[in-house]
């Protein structure tokens, strides 16, 4: 005859069976969605000390003052690049001036080099270029579009109207896994707008495929057509910096609304190779990644005394995400004058700050007032024992109605990039 089990067997079996049922209802309930990257802690990052960079500054200021050739670069604003495998460096500059600079003094007398067409006309905008650099660091060649005689845009403007704005660009596989590498080129596709949008109405982002390693222009593709957002002020443009962590490319993005100074920051993710696969985007919807870009909420929301310029940049040191923006939230000329900071240990955020400022330096200018400061990009690739290389761009906004191309004309120092060289500090919350 078989012994009775004791009362602490009868317990120690009945506690193994709620065990083993709390384990399986475990595997079986599905758990709660999160953020598929949890922030790990991290350091915080600001601003802290910077100096000029005369080096890099004084090459673009050469290689613009050379007029052996009148079809190459003179100046230009959206200031981005990327690193060839070749160890060149290929520049990427939105509205662009070719044609001829003249030694000082400019017809106003001033001491300034000043710009005009061949023919000594009025030099007009392409809305793209590329710009070459040497692996020593010289830019030697500019890539446009259109044809010898009458140079364009490197990307061409899309039919019925508007223009492409080149952004950030990476290196990756032309697919997954591939060998073969490509440039992709990340493009904010605008179109002609009047009042709030006389710099565009935004329309969508494109990506650009160019070859290597001749840069030969393969494809366009659409990956985040606006078009179909009714309000202009609520489409969001992405490629103002592009990350790259793995096999992911994170890209961001901003939106342009007109009746706030400062913009919200947003973000997707692609998995590297898929840049120019628009069915491989996902977007941030504050919880979780999900393909359909309408979905898309703000990482750094703007308001108040926090939000981004219409071009930021951002950048890791360590584990630590850092973005720079102009500082549009700080009142007053702060926008046009100002870098601030903002950092995170996740690129999803949440993201802290404002912290830190800097004050590049301005060209004098007819009017120094009017002389505005914007588009801090960082360049990670050109980095060096002296810092991280940060360009920032400059142009004259006079009075409304004042019409800039004379005046950066006038003085070509105007409207060319600026370089500094910039060292972390510690930040708080």
């Amino acid at each position: 005859m078989r012994t009775p089990p004791s009362p602490r067997t009868t317990l120690a079996v009945a506690l193994l069976v709620l065990l083993v049922l709390t384990a399986t209802a475990a595997l079986l309930v599905p758990a709660p969605a999160r953020a598929p990257e949890e922030p790990a802690a991290c350091p915080g990052r600001a601003p802290g000390n910077w100096s000029t960079d005369p080096a890099t500054t004084g090459a673009f200021a050469r290689y613009g003052d050379d007029d052996s050739r009148t079809d190459d670069w003179t100046g230009g604003d959206g200031t981005h690049s990327v690193r060839l495998p070749d160890g060149r460096t290929l520049w990427l500059f939105s509205d662009t001036f070719l044609d001829l600079v003249h030694p000082p003094p400019n017809p106003q007398g001033a001491s300034t080099r000043w710009r005009t067409t061949v023919t000594g006309g009025t030099p007009f905008l392409r809305h793209n270029s590329l710009v070459v650099m040497t692996p020593e660091g010289r830019p030697e060649r500019t890539l446009t579009g259109g044809t010898p005689a009458a140079p364009g845009p490197f990307f061409p403007d899309p039919p019925g109207g508007g223009w492409r704005w080149p952004v950030h660009a990476t290196v990756e596989p032309r697919t997954p896994g591939a060998a073969e590498r490509v440039v992709r080129v990340l493009l904010w596709n605008r179109v002609p707008g009047t009042g709030p949008w006389v710099f565009g109405v935004p329309h969508g982002t494109e990506v650009a495929t160019l070859a290597l390693p001749d840069l030969r222009l393969e494809s366009l593709t659409p990956v985040a057509d606006q078009g179909a957002v009714a309000d202009p002020g609520r489409r969001v443009l992405y490629g103002t910096a592009l990350v790259r962590v793995g096999d992911v490319t994170y890209v961001f993005g901003g939106d342009d609304p007109p009746g706030s100074p400062a913009d919200s920051a947003y973000l997707a993710k692609v998995p590297a190779g898929r840049l120019a696969d628009r069915a491989a985007w996902r977007f941030w919807d504050g919880a979780r990644w999900r393909p359909d870009a309408a979905g898309a909420v703000p990482v750094l929301r703007g308001g108040g005394r926090r939000g981004v310029g219409s071009a930021y940049t951002v950048v890791r040191d360590g584990r630590t995400w850092v973005l720079l923006t102009m500082d549009t939230a700080g009142g007053g000329t702060a926008g046009l004058r100002i870098i601030t900071g903002y950092w995170a240990c996740a690129p999803q955020g949440p993201w802290h700050g404002p912290a830190g400022r800097i004050t590049p330096p301005r060209p004098a200018g007819p009017d120094p007032d009017h002389v505005a400061v914007y588009n801090p990009q960082a360049h990670p690739e050109l980095t060096d024992g002296t810092g991280l290389l940060l360009s920032y761009d400059v142009n004259w906004l006079g009075p409304p109605g004042a019409a800039a191309d004379p005046v950066v004309n006038g003085d070509v120092e105007l409207y060319r990039p600026r370089f500094l060289r910039l060292r972390w500090a510690p930040a708080g919350e």
